[in-house]
């Protein structure tokens, strides 16, 4: 299969997925020569993952985006070992990656509760330092916004991926008939008769190109990275982005996406996919849809008219093709089954994995 990494600053109207903020480690106290007094340790900065909390209200709340954790007392008569600083912990998002200007990873933070140092304070005068305090780390960090959702739509503008996430949950994405609708990545929630539930996100449309950060590029694929299923929904018409772009058949509208998809990561190839075929309420549809049928029965051959840079290296596998209309509802309750179907398999496969290597360890371990 196909698919994708990180992302720069991007803000859609009042959403925000990328923020930059500076930390700073406190710095220790000075110690007492006199005494061999220790001064104290300067604070931490920690990031903590939170619930309900957004990138644009930690922006909103600190404006100056400059996070400094408190200096450690310095050593004194009445306290030869001097206090260590306050520590400072910014609340953060779930799902965020941290990463610092030159490109390295701090970590990530997926669960409410889950912390992570970015600046550590500095050491209190001591022996060692000849009683002089050292100063905190500093770091200028980017907090990555990446959803995480069990399902991700994917599909060109206008395919009617807004109108099937209102389907399926109670989400209510803002929905017209032209392209780049979305333009902020909606969740909505899947519920099941035995209280199951399955979050599914609509991510702003693709475009040709998306690979390299044309039109919404490398803000919509980042998302995708977090989802643990895909399903690509195309309209059965085709696409056609402008009168100045080419028309693509569905197949054709199929074959791209996967293609953006590997040309931004090829670890994403791994993921299991879905395809909604949708609109078929449209006239010819059945005979659009067969011959869709036909040419992902053989694509080698269906691919040849395409130009070769467009061409996946690895064909989409779709774990069921299902054929839908948002206006009529047509399709609908079977591929809300299918997509729970498929996340019980993989999360089965995960297991019995995990169990086949505890096993195989266990028998290199006695052996």
């Amino acid at each position: 299969m196909v698919w994708l990494s990180r992302a720069l600053l991007r803000q859609y109207g009042r959403f925000m997925d990328d923020l930059r903020i500076y930390v700073k480690g406190g710095s220790g106290g000075m110690g007492f020569p006199r005494f061999g007094g220790e001064g104290g340790k300067g604070g931490d900065v920690w990031l903590v993952a939170h619930e309900k909390l957004t990138l644009k209200r930690i922006k909103d709340r600190y404006p100056t985006k400059r996070f400094v954790a408190g200096t450690g007392a310095n050593s004194s008569i009445a306290a030869l070992k001097g206090a260590t600083g306050k520590d400072c912990e910014v609340k953060v998002p779930i799902g965020i990656s941290v990463a610092t200007d030159d490109g390295k990873l701090f970590g990530e933070l997926n669960k409410a509760g889950e912390r992570l140092l970015v600046a550590r304070g500095g050491i209190g005068g001591c022996m060692i330092t000849n009683f002089l305090p050292t100063k905190g780390q500093k770091h200028t960090i980017h907090l990555d916004l990446k959803l995480i959702a069990d399902v991700g739509l994917v599909g060109f503008p206008n395919a009617g991926k807004s109108s099937l996430l209102t389907k399926i949950s109670h989400a209510t994405p803002q929905i017209a008939d032209y392209a780049f609708t979305t333009i902020k990545p909606e969740l909505g929630t899947v519920k099941y008769a035995d209280f199951k539930q399955i979050t599914v996100a609509d991510l702003p449309g693709l475009i040709e190109g998306a690979h390299a950060n044309k039109g919404r590029g490398h803000n919509f694929l980042k998302h995708v990275e977090r989802t643990k299923q895909l399903l690509f929904v195309v309209d059965v018409a085709g696409f056609q982005l402008s009168s100045e772009t080419p028309f693509r058949t569905a197949f054709e509208t199929i074959i791209l996406l996967a293609k953006e998809l590997e040309l931004y990561k090829e670890d994403l190839r791994t993921k299991p996919a879905l395809l909604a075929v949708n609109k078929m309420d449209l006239p010819n549809a059945k005979e659009k849809l067969n011959e869709l049928m036909e040419q992902l029965q053989s694509p080698q051959d269906s691919m040849q008219s395409l130009p070769t840079d467009t061409i996946p290296e690895i064909t989409v596998e779709f774990k069921e093709i299902i054929p839908i209309s948002t206006y009529t509802g047509e399709g609908i309750e079977i591929l809300i089954q299918r997509l729970r179907e498929v996340l019980d398999e993989e999360a089965e496969k995960k297991i019995e994995d995990y169990q086949k290597d505890q096993l195989r360890a266990l028998q290199l371990s006695e052996t």
